[in-house]
């Protein structure tokens, strides 16, 4: 798919954007732009993978020229770029609304205007019932997304919505191994919390399968394993070998729910099975390719995908923390 393709990657110095371009690399591509607005993150990347097919372009997605230039001649677009910390969106909602919003506008009309051939969007659980405002602004990039596929143009726009993957930037694995180094304690706003949780190396490899098969308009969902925080931080503790360490409950921060829930009672609906890795959304618009593209699939015979629902023992925590590289 990506053979000899020019593919931009926004917000590609991040930890999403860093593995997608480790991954999109080993796949011949002819060049991959990563736009970012941050120059020693992008510095450090040049220095680390001493690629001639990597571009880095200083931008931002608020900037609608800037955008426009880096699209050009591109073939894919993955939209990474966004703000993503549920306290600062909620301090700062015109921040979020700027860049989660105008940004994914900007993507989107920037795409379409040269002709790319397919725009992969990454959202997340929080964008299903929405209870905090980087939430909202997520599910409104759904539906900009979805709603793009109307606009007449040649570019196919196309949605993969996952959980929280392992080891990105601000991850709680990190979080917490870091409080149990230094300060001896776990700081949990809620004991009952639950989290679909997934490596970041298996998290791309599932974006990839959802780039290749999406035609357009549906919004594939990871079907993630779940764990309640609780014991994500007593297996951390245990193997850290430290002894004493407590786990301290804080209190719910603004906008935080208990579970997540990676689809709604009202998008299962429209939700059919697509294997046992995903769901798609299928859109309430009229998009006729899709009914006839999914038309062999299963309808999901449950209302609601939680985090609070078959969760892993601790054993299985540790062999996905082994397999994400976080423990030895």
């Amino acid at each position: 798919m990506f053979n000899n393709q020019r593919i931009l990657v926004t917000g590609g110095t991040g930890s999403w954007g860093h593995e997608l371009v480790r991954q999109l690399l080993q796949q011949s591509p002819k060049e991959i732009i990563v736009f970012s607005r941050g120059e020693s993150a992008q510095v450090a990347m040049s220095r680390e993978f001493e690629d001639a097919r990597l571009t880095f372009v200083i931008g931002d997605i608020r900037d609608r020229e800037a955008l426009a230039a880096a699209c050009r001649g591109v073939d894919y677009v993955f939209h990474l770029a966004a703000l993503k910390h549920v306290p600062v969106c909620e301090d700062q909602p015109y921040e979020a609304l700027k860049t989660n919003v105008i940004g994914t506008q900007n993507v989107i009309e920037s795409a379409a205007a040269s002709h790319v051939k397919k725009v992969i969007y990454i959202s997340t659980d929080k964008a299903a019932n929405p209870s905090n405002f980087y939430g909202m602004t997520k599910a409104i990039g759904e539906k900009l997304m979805v709603y793009a596929n109307l606009l007449g143009s040649s570019t196919q726009f196309v949605t993969v919505r996952g959980g929280n993957v392992l080891g990105t930037n601000g991850s709680v694995v990190h979080l917490f191994m870091k409080q149990i180094r230094d300060k001896g304690e776990v700081r949990i706003t809620d004991l009952k919390m639950t989290r679909f949780f997934l490596t970041l190396r298996d998290a791309i490899t599932l974006l990839f399968k959802a780039s290749e098969a999406a035609i357009g308009g549906e919004i594939f969902v990871m079907t993630m394993p779940t764990c309640r925080i609780v014991d994500l931080a007593e297996v951390l503790i245990e193997a850290s070998g430290k002894a004493g360490v407590k786990i301290v409950e804080t209190g719910t921060r603004p906008g935080e729910k208990i579970d997540e829930i990676l689809m709604s009672d009202f998008e299962s609906l429209s939700t059919v099975v697509y294997d046992s890795q995903y769901l798609v959304i299928l859109p309430t618009l009229n998009i006729p390719e899709l009914k006839d593209r999914y038309a062999g699939c299963e309808p999901v015979t449950f209302s609601s995908f939680s985090s609070g629902n078959n969760l892993m023992s601790k054993s299985q925590i540790r062999d996905i923390l082994f397999r994400g590289g976080f423990l030895q």
